[in-house]
């Protein structure tokens, strides 16, 4: 299972990668892997600020549809768009090209509280 150092991670199994004040956020591989094959992502919250742990989007595979709760507060900067017509593209690239919003930070103390790769793998017991 890949989970990489260089991220943050969530309980919801979103990733998080920090870049000054800007937040990229995307589902983990555990999580893709749990949901099976992607069909729709859904995000209609771009150019809203929303508070940490609201729901900012779904995900909807073959079997289910899933929440997407927002990691750290902040404004909703950009959306994926490539998701429309490729969804998969979080199933086979969840930590690139499958990346979901981009989120300007409001509260950087926040950050201290999102799990670190050996916390991540320890809460999904990889």
């Amino acid at each position: 299972m890949n989970i990489p150092a260089n991220l943050k991670y969530t309980k919801d199994h979103e990733w998080v990668l920090v870049d000054g004040d800007v937040a990229t956020v995307g589902i983990t591989d555990f999580a893709q892997k749990e949901l099976g094959d992607i069909v729709y992502v859904e995000v209609e919250t771009l150019d809203q600020t929303l508070d940490k742990d609201e729901v900012f989007g779904t995900v909807e595979a073959v079997k289910t549809v899933s929440d997407l709760f927002l990691p750290l507060s902040g404004e909703i900067i950009e959306f994926n768009d490539s998701l429309e017509s490729d969804p998969e593209k979080v199933n086979s690239d969840p930590y690139g090209d499958g990346w979901m919003v981009k989120v300007k930070i409001s509260d950087d103390s926040q950050i201290e509280t999102l799990l670190s790769s050996e916390e991540y793998k320890a809460l999904i017991g990889a």
